[in-house]
């Protein structure tokens, strides 16, 4: 496949979408003095190449009571599990993201929880998984960056 090739007014549009998925393609087209019909074509084409996958839409956990993050490591008993415990483990839908990894753990996992308790019931969950035979836990105190245009940015500056 050949690699699809950005130009500034796709790098824009990205930058636009990034921060707002729900923009207009009209409000977008105004702010770079270019058609929506343009804007419309260049989405299509990116969403075509795979560079756009979906829109995504940001919730405010904490106020829907949901603010204790913690990250979960799990240790296999045999690595050729981990398709099995990857599968338990969608089951619980408090587990937001899991990475098959290399290194101490096999698996790690983002949790997002309502307290310490429910954190912990999560955990307990994560244990009883047949394969899963010990786990460690990190809590977040507190999400310093979450920032997707930085990584967007880094990405343009190497095209």
């Amino acid at each position: 496949m050949a690699k699809f090739r950005l130009d500034e007014v796709d790098h824009q549009i990205l930058d636009m979408l990034i921060e707002n998925t729900r923009i207009p393609f009209t409000d977008i087209a105004k702010k770079l003095l270019i058609s929506a019909g343009t804007v419309h074509v260049r989405v299509k084409k990116l969403e075509e190449a795979g560079i756009i996958k979906g829109s995504s839409l940001t919730l405010d956990y904490q106020k829907l009571g949901y603010s204790f993050i913690a990250y979960v490591g799990i240790f296999l008993e045999k690595t050729s599990q981990t398709k099995f415990v990857l599968e338990r483990i969608h089951s619980i839908p408090y587990i937001t993201v899991a990475h098959i990894t290399t290194g101490k753990f096999n698996i790690f996992c983002k949790v997002r929880a309502k307290n310490t308790k429910h954190a912990k019931d999560i955990i307990f969950m994560i244990d009883d998984i047949d394969g899963v035979s010990r786990t460690e836990t990190m809590i977040s105190l507190e999400e310093s960056i979450n920032d997707k245009n930085r990584l967007m940015h880094s990405i343009f500056n190497e095209l």
